[in-house]
């Protein structure tokens, strides 16, 4: 059994800290807490002997953080937050089934993943869905994650790489830009601002260099950080924009988006589904895998 140090605080005595400090206040800080007086001040002064430190100045019946009592609180508050943060995500898996923690590339979630969720847990109702956006390669060692939804080529060493889906690269435009059912030319182009994807600043360059000898003499249009900012750009008429065509089929469908160029540009990596080697074997992850790849090729029914 682990024995918590002497010295280390109680969650009760975190928490007068904390409150102390807020109101200044014994009497107030006992109100805050729903605790009577001598509780809370048994609690300071308690911390303060096994620490050897004093936590307050007491000035005209104020309580006045000391420099330690100042440095302690902060490091208190961040402690607070993350019990109450894991306290909540405890309760929303409540069924007391699995977890199935991915970290996701958040576009890929939001138009792809997200919209189907429903069918696998329609299948798997025991399990509880713990979704993190993840725009870097997941480091499995050091993180909570049972697998993760990226490109292919963001995978690290020591992962098995499971392909789902061609990344198939389209020109889209809102219909307040560019009349519906007008069809761009390449060199139509220069005319209309072109939305920047800042994580991927290669793509429009890498669809000039793909497009028969005709070179863009400006990519001028406003930066965004996401695919779902540059979905809401081209929404907004901001400009034509890049994108995979699996992000930009719901703004299709719903005509807040149109293809405006024929030609499809087929991107050198992969969406995948990436799982750590040197995991153990998990009943839950191999039954995700085997409905991903299922699904990964048909279309979602609205």
């Amino acid at each position: 059994m682990v024995h918590r140090p002497n010295y280390t605080p109680s969650v009760q005595e975190l928490r007068a800290l904390v409150k102390c400090s807020e109101f200044g206040s014994v009497s107030l800080a006992a109100d805050a807490l729903n605790l009577t007086q001598s509780a809370v001040s048994r609690s300071i002064r308690s911390l303060e002997e096994r620490l050897g430190v004093q936590l307050f100045h007491r000035v005209r019946k104020r309580l006045v953080l000391s420099d330690a009592g100042r440095a302690m609180v902060h490091d208190a508050r961040d402690i607070l937050i993350a019990l109450d943060r894991s306290a909540k995500m405890a309760m929303a898996f409540g069924k007391g089934g699995d977890v199935l923690r991915l970290a996701v590339l958040p576009t890929f979630a939001a138009t792809w993943l997200i919209p189907r969720l429903p069918a696998f847990l329609d299948l798997h109702p025991e399990v509880s869905i713990d979704l993190a956006s993840a725009l870097y390669p997941v480091d499995f060692d050091d993180s909570p994650f049972d697998a993760a939804i990226q490109r292919a080529n963001m995978a690290r060493k020591d992962t098995d790489v499971v392909h789902l889906l061609e990344e198939r690269l389209i020109l889209v435009a809102a219909p307040s830009l560019i009349a519906p059912k007008n069809t761009l030319t390449t060199a139509d182009l220069a005319d209309y601002p072109l939305i920047q994807l800042a994580t991927r600043p290669e793509l429009w360059n890498d669809w000039f260099d793909n497009a028969d000898g005709v070179h863009a003499d400006r990519m001028q249009g406003p930066r965004v950080q996401h695919f779902d900012m540059v979905i809401s750009a081209a929404q907004a008429g901001l400009g034509v924009a890049v994108l995979p065509e699996i992000f930009a089929q719901q703004a299709i469908a719903s005509g807040a988006l149109q293809q405006v160029h024929p030609r499809t540009l087929h991107s050198t990596t992969s969406y995948a589904l990436i799982r750590p080697k040197a995991r153990p074997v998990s009943a839950t992850v191999d039954a995700f895998e085997t409905w991903l790849k299922s699904y990964a090729d048909q279309p979602l029914l609205v």
